[in-house]
């Protein structure tokens, strides 16, 4: 279906306010964004920039990631400026902003849709990205987003009573047991051969750790929507989601987390290498005569 006049007018319009900086990061203004959404006064638009930034965090994201504030000049007649302040937007900031909006407003249900389909696009363009990663470095890269997402776990489950690092051990060690079909943490670890001191994140392949990763992402969610209460609740919460992951595998004809191959060398290795590469690489600088 075409898109109407209204809505392709709205679609130039929210491209036309977009920014960039010296970076090349996309931003909108927010004092612009609130014009374009028809708010007739700045003031109108701060409640529903405060409640974008309730979604952002409840989210797992950094609102500072996303809304930055920073000052600018605004015309007040006669040639004369003044400074403000306002807020730098993402676009994901901007979607939530939308989200939040009132949607029997043209232009707010224009923005959504608007709003929605840049966020998704990028999305893609962040898999395609992906997909061309080596395996090692899709290593890096997922087990760098699980590292930030087992912090937000680790909240959501102190919030639920999962409070002494017994009881977080205790707590992870559930999810674990439901995702690797009864195996718990240290039964990981003999499996793959691994010493005292080496993590089992760090000894998982692209594919293992993805399945961790959404353990990880699920929980959370799980956790803070059903207002999970109690330690014992806790641990079984993380443990159905474990499970739930494993029958989704199963059901996909995957292969299950514990049969998966451990890699010859470790995240940190890898890393290491990484890094002895680029200083081959990099030109060297001659000295002067």
């Amino acid at each position: 279906m075409p898109k109407s006049p209204i809505s392709s007018q709205h679609h130039a319009t929210f491209e036309g306010i977009r920014q960039t900086d010296e970076a090349g990061n996309e931003f909108w203004s927010a004092r612009q964004l609130a014009k374009v959404l028809e708010y007739s006064q700045y003031r109108h638009f701060l409640p529903v920039m405060d409640k974008a930034r309730e979604a952002c965090t409840n989210s797992g994201q950094k609102v500072a990631d996303h809304m930055e504030e920073f000052l600018t000049m605004v015309d007040i007649g006669s040639g004369a400026k003044r400074q403000v302040e306002d807020v730098r937007l993402s676009r994901y900031a901007c979607y939530l902003i939308v989200q939040n909006g009132d949607p029997s407003k043209a232009v707010i249900a224009n923005g959504q849709t608007y709003f929605a389909l840049q966020t998704r696009r990028q999305e893609l363009e962040d898999s395609a990205k992906f997909a061309q990663l080596s395996e090692d470095e899709k290593r890096i890269a997922i087990r760098n987003e699980l590292a930030e997402h087992n912090k937000y776990l680790a909240a959501a489950a102190k919030d639920a009573g999962v409070e002494t690092p017994l009881d977080y051990a205790i707590f992870q060690d559930h999810g674990y047991k439901g995702l690797y079909g009864g195996l718990g943490a240290k039964d990981i670890h003999a499996r793959k051969g691994l010493k005292k001191s080496q993590k089992i994140l760090d000894h998982m392949g692209s594919t293992e750790l993805a399945a961790n990763l959404f353990r990880a992402t699920q929980a959370e969610e799980k956790l803070k929507r059903d207002q999970v209460s109690g330690k014992q609740q806790a641990n079984q919460t993380h443990f159905e989601v474990g499970k739930k992951v494993r029958q989704t595998i199963a059901e996909l004809g995957g292969t299950m987390p514990e049969a998966l191959p451990t890699p010859e060398q470790s995240i940190a290795q890898v890393k290491s290498s990484q890094k002895k590469l680029e200083k081959t690489q990099a030109p060297k600088n001659k000295k002067p005569r």
